[in-house]
């Protein structure tokens, strides 16, 4: 079978402000998606950013719509076949009403909170046509590529695993924000696994089990880095 191609997607960017950094100065930061080419057919991660006034006054987003981000690998909106959020936080899920009738893979417990009150665009969410296939737990969605939870950001947040022949491709979406937070609970797993005595920072539960699959790269949905073993 021939290998999975993963490509990124330009979504745009947003201004996130000081108060929500922890370093008291705003940040730019991509909005990122990414396009696994399928022998068995194309599945989308993320749609890119929705909108409404008091979100657009908060971030100051720079979209780029779902069909030019698809363009731009010489995709249509028609050729997508299957959809997964990393979660449903507006700037992951705004594309998502133009791709009516596609399965999306959901984690049971984030489309739950989705639907609730002060979590994201509800228009987003219950757009007409849209087809969920709820989780609740680690699913094989495609051969050889797995949606795994990995909770924390939300209680629903997943992540997308994509076997290659030349090693494991994961899609960590917002699992952490940068490459950089990544590889530090990385080390602080290692340093745990080696015996170092505590105190030590406290890696996400989860973080053994990707490990386990063994990447070759993790890649991000607000972060242009990449993180490599």
């Amino acid at each position: 079978m021939a290998n999975p191609v993963v490509r990124r997607l330009d979504f745009g960017y947003f201004v996130r402000p000081a108060d929500e950094t922890g370093t008291g100065r705003a940040r730019v930061e991509p909005c990122l998606g990414y396009l696994v080419d399928h022998p068995d057919g194309l599945l989308l991660m993320d749609t890119g950013m929705g909108a409404h006034p008091h979100v657009d006054a908060h971030y100051r987003p720079a979209r780029r719509d779902l069909p030019g981000a698809l363009a731009d690998v010489g995709v249509r909106l028609e050729d997508v076949q299957l959809l997964v959020n990393c979660h449903l936080h507006f700037d992951h899920c705004g594309g998502n009403p133009q791709l009516p009738g596609r399965p999306i893979f959901t984690q049971r417990v984030e489309l739950e909170a989705a639907r609730g009150p002060d979590y994201t665009l509800p228009e987003l969410v219950d757009a007409p046509g849209l087809r969920y296939e709820l989780l609740d737990g680690e699913a094989e969605v495609l051969p050889g590529v797995l949606v795994v939870p990995t909770p924390g950001h939300t209680a629903g947040h997943r992540s997308l695993v994509v076997r290659r022949d030349d090693g494991t491709v994961v899609v960590a979406g917002q699992g952490h924000d940068s490459a950089t937070a990544y590889g530090a609970d990385v080390l602080a797993l290692r340093a745990a696994r080696e015996g170092q005595p505590p105190p030590l920072p406290a890696a996400p539960a989860w973080l053994d089990r990707l490990q386990r699959l063994d990447p070759a790269r993790v890649v991000f949905a607000h972060d242009h880095a990449v993180w490599q073993p």
